[in-house]
């Protein structure tokens, strides 16, 4: 059976039997689906399993069906142009698939998602939610790790860093920014926090954080977004670590993309690593 998509009943109805009111995710939880589809990470870190957890596998699992079926199309869209040496233009940018920057599909989309938890909250819903995974199909894109924040790192994938998207639903954010930071991709990598604002500890973390860009005002930039209809578990703190930012510009400055030899280069490499799907699809 393959993994279930975060639009199917049987999704719906197995993350409803995770689902604790007290922990406040009931939006926060298609909130980060939808953040993963926007910024497509491949390295993704859970800290505080439960209700989020099968929303954050199944938009890994349904990014990855998407790039496979976007990589051939945009490859085969771009050949014709490569065959006949024509530069590339607004026809092949708004032709299916549209808008695509071939760059972002040179490299393989292999996403993984990390979840801790040392299980130790009992009105949690963590323990449960290696169950309802399988039951998904949605396993085996998880590493779950039942650790402690502080000795999890130990038990990551070899090759899981840099970081490219982080979800903290911890009360021990200062030790996760503190200790961890340095693995968060310095070119946009998302540590996305739960709960700081309206409780006076995490007040103090964000005055911490606010200290931390007075010294360093280009290594993060922050945003807080606030459920005022709530009394508690009610924020959410986004960090988007901005040190090593490639700026990627793709139009001239008089707003017109730029057709050129950079773009091309790039729509060339994606080509030709489609070479047995642009047969398929090229009449």
């Amino acid at each position: 059976m393959p993994p279930a998509k975060s639009t199917d009943e049987r999704f719906r109805a197995a993350v409803e039997t995770l689902r604790v009111p007290a922990m406040g995710t009931e939006v926060v939880a298609p909130l980060l689906s939808s953040l993963l589809k926007l910024v497509r990470p491949q390295r993704v870190l859970e800290v505080g399993m439960g209700y989020t957890t099968p929303f954050l596998a199944s938009a890994l699992a349904e990014i990855a069906d998407d790039v496979r079926a976007q990589a051939p199309a945009l490859a085969a869209k771009t050949r014709p142009y490569l065959d006949r040496d024509a530069d590339l233009d607004d026809e092949w940018l708004y032709g299916e698939p549209a808008l695509l920057a071939p760059e972002f599909y040179n490299a393989p989309y292999r996403p993984r998602l990390v979840a801790v938890d040392d299980l130790s909250i009992p009105e949690s819903s963590s323990s449960r939610v290696w169950d309802v995974l399988r039951d998904l199909g949605l396993d085996e894109l998880v590493t779950v790790v039942n650790a402690d924040l502080r000795e999890c790192a130990e038990h990551f994938p070899p090759d899981f860093a840099p970081i490219d998207f982080a979800w903290v639903d911890a009360w021990e954010c200062l030790y996760f920014f503190d200790n961890f930071w340095d693995l968060i991709d310095p070119d946009g990598g998302l540590v996305v926090m739960h709960y700081l604002k309206t409780y006076p500890q995490g007040e103090a973390f964000l005055r911490y954080l606010s200290a931390q860009l007075d010294v360093n005002p280009r290594e993060f930039e922050i945003v807080n977004l606030v459920e005022p209809h709530k009394l508690s578990q009610n924020s959410l703190t986004i960090l988007r670590r901005t040190s090593g930012e490639v700026k990627r510009v793709y139009a001239k400055p008089n707003s017109r993309m730029d057709y050129g030899d950079r773009l091309r280069a790039q729509a060339r490499t994606q080509a030709d690593a489609h070479p047995s799907e642009i047969r398929e699809l090229t009449p």
